[in-house]
């Protein structure tokens, strides 16, 4: 295959408006499901400002400022357990027939703590009891060759774990269950429902749009607040910081960091991410509009790409995506920084299963952000183009034309672009859920040119 640049004018792919609502029905769901997967008496899910993704996706309700506790237990029973300042906040809780509790050791350090100060006694007052055992589910696990303790360890704060192993009486009732809920194959969290995905569109769609705004308004003389702002930021839940970084020849590119004040000149490298709920989007390339041999190293890294596309589908493991893209970008002296795909939700990424050697199959309901970040990179070159799909089979594509007819739309307006203008004919089951779906444009004072495929 062969590619080149094309100056092409995207097309108005419509950018959603309004959020879609989770139904509360779907939370009871996931949240009967999450319990009865723990296998215990309780399932405890912590979360912070941070690590909000798995009490988002079980309730809806995220902390503002304040670490919070998702508790569930028999018979359908479901404790908030808040802060001073999160107890307001938690009637958008989608989640029906949830209670909300305070525990003041979860606030900000010297507020108050008269009324409920102390994590142990309200858990018992909850009906956590000694002999109890008790799942806990923090923002991430440990892999075997990661832990060797007598007792499991969490990726919880301190307190909390040995809270709950006190009210518990035995430090061994209580359970890493993490992976109920971000296991990249099997987790509740690794297959969404139809609710789910069109949410999820919305932020993905709504990041790129970001995204494709900064690249196509970016000038020479800008400084990089100025090239930042031309994002159009109004206020979506973030899933990490916006990233905005460039370079001159002689330094390096620092993809992770946010926008300073620095001009933007012609032979920078320059990138730039956005990410939302439901996906990030990222592009990188040349502040110039010409370089060749910049372009063979970015027709290079779209065969990358490209092979992402053709080989991912539902059913293949995730060990045949990454050798099929581990060898298309070796052909030309190429690696990749980290994994070329991977899970993605409120928290940028969620877990993959694409990993060298992995079993693990793509499902049907897997949102995937396709990340392929290109090394090593000359000087101050930076190369990047990251966006979301999801897979879905003929029944969930059905579903969502049927419940969601504006989503299924978008998501067959880029299909059709991705074939007829990028030159890449899309397996039926991926949903392209970005804006500008598989533009890259190398070049950004060339914007409107961008790769495809002969």
């Amino acid at each position: 295959m062969t590619f080149t640049l094309r100056s092409v004018r995207l097309p108005d792919f419509d950018i959603p408006h309004e959020r879609p609502t989770i139904p509360a029905e779907t939370y009871a769901a996931r949240a009967d499901a999450a319990y009865a997967g723990a296998g215990c008496d309780w399932l405890v899910v912590y979360a912070d400002r941070e690590h909000l993704a798995n009490m988002a996706f079980l309730t809806g309700f995220e902390p503002r400022f304040e670490e919070a506790l998702l508790v569930l237990g028999r018979a359908g029973r479901r404790v908030l357990v808040v802060g001073n300042e999160s107890g307001s906040y938690a009637v958008l809780a989608g989640l029906p027939d949830i209670e909300v509790v305070l525990c003041q050791s979860l606030s900000l350090l010297g507020q108050p703590r008269e009324s409920a100060p102390n994590l142990e006694d309200v858990l018992g007052e909850i009906g956590i009891r000694q002999g109890d055992t008790i799942g806990l589910a923090g923002w991430k696990y440990l892999g075997p060759d990661e832990w060797r303790g007598r007792l499991p360890t969490f990726q919880v704060p301190a307190f909390i774990v040995d809270t709950l192993r006190e009210v518990a009486g035995d430090p061994s009732a209580v359970s890493d269950a993490t992976s109920v809920l971000m296991h990249p194959e099997t987790g509740l969290r690794a297959v969404v429902d139809v609710h789910e995905i069109a949410a999820m569109e919305w932020g993905a769609a709504r990041a790129s749009a970001a995204v494709w705004r900064i690249v196509q308004g970016a000038r020479e003389g800008d400084d990089e607040f100025t090239a930042a702002g031309r994002m159009g930021y109004a206020g979506e839940e973030l899933s990490c910081h916006v990233m905005f970084a460039s370079a001159s020849p002689g330094n390096p590119v620092v993809g992770l960091r946010s926008p300073n004040g620095r001009r933007l000149a012609k032979g920078d490298g320059v990138t730039t991410a956005v990410g939302y709920w439901g996906g990030l989007s990222s592009r990188a390339g040349l502040f110039t509009d010409h370089d060749d041999d910049f372009l063979d190293t970015a027709k290079a890294y779209f065969r990358g790409l490209a092979e992402w596309y053709d080989v991912a589908d539902i059913g293949v493991t995730g060990g045949e995506i990454f050798s099929v893209v581990t060898e298309a970008l070796a052909e030309h002296g190429l690696d990749q920084a980290l994994n070329p795909g991977h899970l993605v939700g409120h928290d940028e990424w969620v877990h993959t299963p694409v990993r060298p050697g992995s079993t693990e199959r793509l499902r049907s309901g897997m949102p995937f952000q396709v990340d392929i970040i290109p090394v090593p990179m000359r000087d101050n070159w930076a190369l990047n183009h990251e966006d979301s799909v999801t897979f879905a089979d003929d029944a969930l594509r059905a579903e969502l034309a049927r419940l969601y007819p504006a989503v299924h739309a978008r998501v067959e307006a880029r299909r059709a672009f991705i074939r007829d203008v990028i030159g890449i004919d899309l397996k039926p089951s991926i949903l392209p859920m970005s804006h500008a779906p598989l533009a890259l444009p190398p070049f950004w004072l060339a914007s409107d040119r961008i790769m495809v495929r002969q």
